[in-house]
């Protein structure tokens, strides 16, 4: 098991969902992203910070034409726990309207940020909406939504790593941690 340290404080992250376990769950995924819309042209809409890796990785494994754009929500700010105060930092640079959007978020928890998030987009005329979340803690849920792609359905844990953060740092971890 490896173990990370950041000098600067006294947290430590225990792997726990190793590099390769999380690739190759990340292909299963896209099998069944592929199977589900064919040729189908697909529009990503990565949410910032935290989905960058997966999104990169699951793109790699998408057969259908594939275009990308981003959005910055936050909820969490320096802490563990999600604020319930949702805001919009940055948001898409293309219109949506008559595209098969597919959202790919690092993890759902209360489901606040997707719950608000689906809303907006929805209002935005897409032709289909669906989610993509490489972790799902459906124990933490205070929101009705629910993925159409988990990757993995976790307990309650706060983690890091690929691409999730605390703080800002340990996103740069190939594999899911726990913090302790």
């Amino acid at each position: 098991m490896q173990i990370y340290r950041n000098e600067g404080d006294n947290m430590q992250v225990k792997q726990w969902i190793s590099q390769e376990e999380v690739e190759k769950r990340i292909a299963v995924l896209a099998e069944k992203i592929n199977e589900d819309m064919g040729m189908t042209p697909l529009h990503l809409v990565g949410i910032l910070k935290g989905s960058v890796m997966f999104m990169s990785q699951l793109m790699k494994h998408l057969q259908m034409p594939v275009t990308i754009d981003f959005m910055k929500v936050s909820s969490y700010g320096d802490g563990t726990e999600s604020s319930g105060n949702i805001s919009i930092d940055l948001d898409l640079s293309e219109d949506i309207s008559g595209k098969c959007v597919l959202i790919v978020e690092d993890i759902l928890d209360t489901g606040r940020t997707l719950f608000k998030l689906r809303d907006i987009l929805n209002k935005r005329g897409a032709e289909s909406f669906q989610i993509c979340v490489l972790l799902d803690k459906p124990s933490r849920r205070v929101c009705e939504i629910n993925a159409d792609y988990v990757g993995f359905e976790i307990e309650d844990k706060f983690v890091v790593g690929y691409g999730m953060d605390y703080a800002q740092e340990y996103r740069n971890l190939p594999y899911i941690g726990i913090m302790e």
